[in-house]
């Protein structure tokens, strides 16, 4: 099975490039299949980690406070067959 985490923050005002830095410098352990790293308008990051195992999955923590515009959303999916 197949699990795939986003997780997205939305930085305070002109310090989205301290919130990528951030996310950049956080280890998973496991270290997932993948991870993938994208920015977005309003300062936003987006973290997607795939995961192949029905163990121990890491998530990010929370940023510092005062890094963050509002609170981190996280979704969880689960591979559909195709």
């Amino acid at each position: 099975m197949t699990t795939t985490l986003m997780w997205e923050a939305r930085a305070a005002e002109g310090r989205g490039a301290e919130l990528l830095d951030w996310v950049r410098g956080q280890k998973l352990d496991p270290v997932p299949v993948r991870r993938e790293t994208f920015t977005a308008a309003a300062d936003r990051v987006l973290v997607i980690t795939w995961w192949d195992t029905d163990g121990p999955i890491a998530e990010l923590p929370e940023p510092p406070a005062g890094l963050l515009h509002r609170p981190v959303h996280r979704w969880r999916f689960q591979r559909v067959p195709e």
